[in-house]
């Protein structure tokens, strides 16, 4: 009953705190004018393309994991490591965050490969991936100072409030405790008597982690990592000229606000539903001139199709999977 329980609250909770967001950002909306942009003012075309750039994400983002799991002797077909990332985007929506457990999961049921092992690398790409939207970040405060700093100000953010927990030294107390905490937690746990079984687990983890230092190619890597962020970007800068008030719209305008998206994702919802929509409304209108109407359409009609996208790569993903034998007939590795 508790298991239940406890899985239903993870399903209601992002469902509802994405429900109510949304619900406030368009709670004055006319939805009708969805419909007609749609049908009657959208260039699919480009639309198409940018979806061209969502599936390519996903595709670079299989290859780096494979690429990751060769140092740990582990060697899953392509194939299954492309399909393991269209499930996991899909399971996400239905249970935020989901998808890294889900796509280990199928990894170990139709190659052999070592779940802890996979699962550490998941944590490897996350700080990869974290890395990547910090260099983006910076690329665009260096271009777009003016313009975040006016959305960022216009929101009620207190920048000398910031500044001085930066500079506090409450917060490096704090975080030399969690450091000191974890590293005791480790030696701890080193001298306890435990079964071999959580060790090996444990061990699988944290070798998963470490696998970056192994990666045999390391100019593919970073390839990998790069086209991953770069389809990103064009996947949403695309997204700009399916409509008449945001084809005039630059790169740089893109740039700004797909890093804040990226920020506003991290809040736990279905694919960042809610938070996502009220970034891109209010960059668009306060920085960009779009009207709140339109970028309420902008947002909802975008978001929608990748979203839509999402569950069709998953859907596609399962049956591809469900058609695999689970034991290869041919060696791991073998294409």
């Amino acid at each position: 009953m508790k298991k239940y329980l406890k899985s239903l609250i993870k399903i209601v909770l992002p469902l509802a705190l994405g429900g109510g967001i949304l619900w406030w950002t368009y709670r004055d909306f006319d939805f009708s004018a969805v419909s007609h942009t749609f049908l009657y003012e959208m260039n699919l075309w480009w639309l198409a393309l940018s979806l061209v750039f969502e599936v390519l994400s996903h595709v670079f983002r299989g290859l780096r994991w494979k690429q990751t799991l060769e140092p740990l002797g582990e060697r899953p077909r392509t194939g299954t490591c492309i399909n393991a990332i269209f499930l996991s985007y899909a399971a996400s929506l239905v249970i935020p965050r989901s998808g890294e457990v889900a796509r280990c999961g199928v990894l170990k049921r139709y190659d052999g490969v070592s779940f802890t092992k996979s699962l550490g690398t998941v944590v490897t790409e996350r700080v990869v991936d974290m890395m990547c939207v910090m260099i983006i970040a910076l690329m665009v405060v260096a271009l777009q100072f003016d313009v975040l700093h006016t959305f960022f100000v216009e929101k009620g953010t207190n920048f000398d409030s910031v500044r001085s927990l930066l500079i506090s030294g409450s917060l490096y107390l704090w975080a030399g405790v969690a450091v000191a905490l974890c590293v005791g937690g480790y030696y701890v746990l080193r001298r306890m008597s435990v079964a071999e079984k959580v060790k090996g687990t444990l061990r699988g983890f944290w070798e998963g982690i470490c696998s970056v230092r192994g990666v045999r190619n390391l100019p593919l890597f970073l390839f990998y990592s790069a086209a991953i962020w770069g389809s990103y970007i064009m996947q949403f800068y695309l997204t700009f000229y399916c409509f008449p008030f945001t084809a005039d719209l630059s790169f740089k305008a893109g740039l700004a606000v797909f890093i804040t998206t990226s920020f506003a994702v991290l809040v736990p919802t279905p694919n960042g539903a809610g938070p996502w929509h009220y970034v891109v409304i209010s960059m668009l209108t306060l920085l960009y001139g779009v009207s709140e109407a339109d970028a309420g359409v902008f947002a909802l009609i975008v978001h929608g199709t990748q979203t839509a996208a999402l569950i069709l790569l998953g859907m596609y993903a399962m049956i591809k999977t469900t058609q695999t034998d689970p034991i290869p007939a041919f060696p791991k590795g073998k294409e």
